[in-house]
């Protein structure tokens, strides 16, 4: 959607002169995240719509806390559903009372030029109902499309809503009477938006949750789409666990898809620690790739290589050349001087390691044998036992026919 720069929401000053520190936390973004997967994924219709809650302290805001709201059509445009909302948000502040949580924004999509027509009544509403310094989060869906996130900023932007009265932003410098306008009534203002810069906290639980999330994503597998849904419910009729072991069968010979290829805690563990290693080893391979390049563009010192011809050289950065040298003086502490002994206690401790898993393992082989024996055992005994019966039997067949021979004749 391309925002037209005469109809543009955004403020005509740029830079945000409020003041105001946003600190954002993970667990809105994980709110924000799983919101709209779910509205893409079930193809829902209408506008995603959500409030923030946090804590505002002078100029400081926080955004800790984030939930989905339910919108009606109004007079003017997609407004919130007055009762259903205030029961939300005290529901959401009687759970959130140490510390204790207000509404300080809303979130909503948006193209990446700035807030629409469309986001005004909702905005309004929340400035002349709940906080008259209530923030505006917009997520750009087109960002994450074009893959412009990777490696970059979060594709999000928060802004802060004034009143300006355009045409006193339309002029420089205008006569007295023109600026006077602005003291006026409220119809001669206009709601426009400006940027705030925002930092992202996290605590330690927001820490947990957004590593539990990450250790997921592992086995997550896609959703079916509607028209899938659909062709399953034709086939209702037949009886319930029938039809999930047809579902579940066909599953896998369409996609090829067992139990084994789901991972278990261990493996995802596994991977989050061999992936976070691999991370920190391209970071430290690119720093010193850095370091490498920043060194080989400077000139040659004056005390090793003289240059009386050469003209005067640029400045060197000094601090930056006495960490570097710091950091290199420091690099010996990390190799142990005696490495015949390091080499020796680091097998020993190998070697410690191999025997424990040697006998776990033999502890396990025992067990099972141990198991195969003592169900053997019971195999044998029902043998024997139906032995037994057979033998009762015939010997009661003999003394009940006479111990004869029956004609086969007469079969």
């Amino acid at each position: 959607m391309a925002s037209n720069p005469s109809t543009s929401l955004l403020s005509a000053h740029k830079a945000s002169d409020s003041g105001l520190q946003i600190h954002l936390h993970p667990l809105v973004l994980l709110t924000i995240s799983d919101y709209i997967t779910r509205h893409t994924l079930r193809r829902n219709q209408g506008p995603i719509v959500g409030a923030l809650l946090g804590q505002q302290n002078g100029r400081d805001i926080s955004l800790e806390h984030a939930f989905e709201c339910e919108v009606v059509q109004g007079n003017n445009g997609v407004i919130l559903h007055e009762t259903w909302f205030k029961d939300r948000l005290q529901q959401h502040k009687d759970v959130h009372k140490a510390p204790a949580l207000e509404l300080v924004g809303w979130f909503t999509t948006a193209p990446t030029e700035g807030p629409q027509l469309e986001h005004i009544p909702i905005h309004q509403q929340i400035l002349h109902t709940y906080n008259e310094t209530a923030v505006l989060l917009a997520f750009h869906p087109s960002t994450v499309l074009e893959g412009a996130t990777v490696g970059g900023k979060l594709p999000l932007t928060i802004y802060e809503s004034v009143y300006e009265s355009e045409k006193a932003a339309g002029q420089t410098g205008g006569d007295g009477d023109r600026a006077m306008e602005v003291d006026g009534p409220d119809s001669f203002l206009d709601l426009r938006f400006r940027e705030l810069p925002y930092t992202v906290e996290t605590g330690e639980a927001e820490m947990i949750s957004v590593d539990f999330v990450a250790r997921g994503g592992g086995n997550a597998t896609a959703a079916d789409g509607p028209a899938e849904k659909g062709a399953r419910g034709q086939a209702s009729q037949t009886p319930v666990g029938e039809a999930q072991t047809k579902e579940a069968k066909a599953e896998i010979d369409a996609k090829g898809v067992d139990d084994a290829s789901i991972l278990s805690p261990e493996d995802e563990e596994l991977i989050a620690s061999l992936t976070a290693r691999a991370n920190a080893v391209k970071m430290l391979h690119s720093r010193i790739q850095l370091l490498r390049t920043y060194l080989s563009t400077l000139p040659p010192s004056p005390l090793t290589t003289p240059t009386p011809d050469l003209p005067s050289l640029p400045p060197q950065h000094h601090p930056l050349l006495r960490s570097i040298q710091a950091l290199l003086s420091r690099l010996p502490l990390l190799t142990p001087p005696n490495t015949q002994a390091f080499t020796h206690e680091a097998l020993s401790e190998k070697n410690d390691v191999s025997l424990v898993a040697l006998l776990g393992s033999l502890s396990r082989s025992v067990k099972d044998a141990r198991e195969m024996g003592q169900k053997f055992a019971v195999v044998e005994m029902g043998r024997v036992a139906a032995g037994r019966k057979m033998g009762v039997a015939g010997v009661m067949g003999e003394e009940f026919f006479g111990g004869g021979t029956v004609d086969p004749a007469l079969i």
